[in-house]
């Protein structure tokens, strides 16, 4: 499926899938689109192009020997589909909820740090290229821009959060993200210590810095560090903190952490490794999905994120029980190559994929979507 680096248009497979979704409004028009497409695995490489090369390392990299990085796409790859066929493929439907928002399909934005690093509208050109989608933006911590800014462009988000040493500093960034329309809080609880990363060492720089509140642009003290003692007895202050905002911990690859969470007062999990830039190691997404889905009931939503690169895969997470999928550096490669524009084309792309994807699956609907229409890729390995 075509991704074009210029303007969003809907990609045209051969043979269209009947009754999908029509493509999101464009962000910029264009009455002629001549540029040559680039597929999604491509847009890395085009992104490279054009980026500083420590840059792009900072992004691109993970932890210790990049076990992890590697291991998050190819497991998906492990996971075949087979199909049903004779089934009444002729009207599709990818639209869905998250925490009760709607949106176009459940391909998401995950929250990634210092946009501006990748092209100068930041975070306001890849949360106005996911509203143009019908897409979700999960905003980081570290984001390069402010809540008031964020406001005029965005459609639905929620703010991704550590628990920093500075607990109060921590309150007020919760308060400000509620107060500016931020529709849930993302608890990230993997990251107690940064781990060391394989390509990047003192980056980004210094004169990029996170400017969510003005507190945390002017501070470089130990208390805008990731609190190291956070526990699960933590969620009940910040849902308090938050007036009740639904609450997703990020960062869970296991059963028994899913089910500690909800218990605390979680109302979703986010299945992740941090796109392998954590534990190395660690095991990916795509194997501990199930473990997760089948800890909790079934009303608690799950996601996840790490390796998702394309509609197959989004149909492989739902499968094994994701209510929906993140996507992170796919969507700043796409800032980077296309700005809004291009955020909104990778989205729009991956969601006409999900919808072909589907149909070839005798798949109406995202509820048709179940464990059995995967198989073990290599049975024998």
């Amino acid at each position: 499926m075509a991704v074009m680096t210029s303007v969003p248009s809907t990609p045209s497979p051969d043979t269209p899938v009947p009754g999908a979704q029509p493509a999101a409004a464009p962000v910029a028009a264009s009455p002629a689109v001549t540029a040559p497409p680039i597929e999604p695995r491509d847009l890395e490489a085009a992104a490279r192009s054009v980026l500083p090369t420590e840059v792009y390392d900072y992004i691109a990299t993970g932890s210790g020997a990049e076990e992890t990085l590697a291991a998050n796409l190819a497991a998906w790859r492990d996971l075949a589909l087979a199909p049903r066929v004779l089934r009444d493929v002729g009207g599709v439907d990818v639209s869905t909820t998250v925490l009760g928002t709607p949106v176009s399909s459940p391909v998401q934005v995950a929250p990634t740090g210092y946009q501006r690093l990748v092209h100068p509208d930041g975070e306001l050109g890849m949360a106005t290229g996911a509203a143009h989608a019908g897409s979700l933006l999960a905003l980081s911590t570290r984001a390069t821009t402010t809540f008031e800014e964020l406001a005029d462009a965005a459609g639905p988000w929620w703010l991704q959060l550590y628990v920093l040493r500075d607990r109060d500093l921590t309150a007020t960034v919760v308060e400000r993200a509620a107060a500016a329309g931020a529709r849930a809080l993302v608890l990230t609880v993997d990251t107690p210590y940064v781990a060391r990363k394989a390509r990047a060492t003192a980056f980004p720089p210094a004169e990029v810095s996170p400017v969510l509140v003005p507190e945390l642009r002017a501070r470089a003290d130990e208390g805008v560090w990731q609190d190291p003692g956070v526990t699960f007895a933590d969620l009940a202050w910040l849902a308090e903190v938050s007036g009740r905002l639904p609450l997703v911990v990020k960062g869970v690859v296991r059963g028994d952490d899913a089910r500690a969470c909800v218990d605390a007062g979680a109302d979703a999990v986010w299945v992740s490794n941090h796109g392998g830039r954590q534990l190395d190691g660690a095991v990916p997404t795509a194997r501990a999905l199930a473990e997760v889905r089948s800890a909790l009931p079934d009303e608690v939503e799950v996601y996840v994120d790490g390796g998702i690169r394309n509609g197959r895969d989004v149909v492989r997470a739902l499968a094994l029980g994701a209510t929906a999928a993140f996507v992170g550096r796919p969507a700043v490669w796409a800032l980077a190559t296309g700005g809004a524009a291009g955020v909104g084309d990778l989205l729009v792309t991956m969601r006409a994929d999900l919808e072909e994807t589907l149909a070839l699956c005798g798949c109406a609907s995202l509820a048709d979507v179940t464990p059995d229409l995967l198989r073990p890729a290599h049975p024998h390995r």
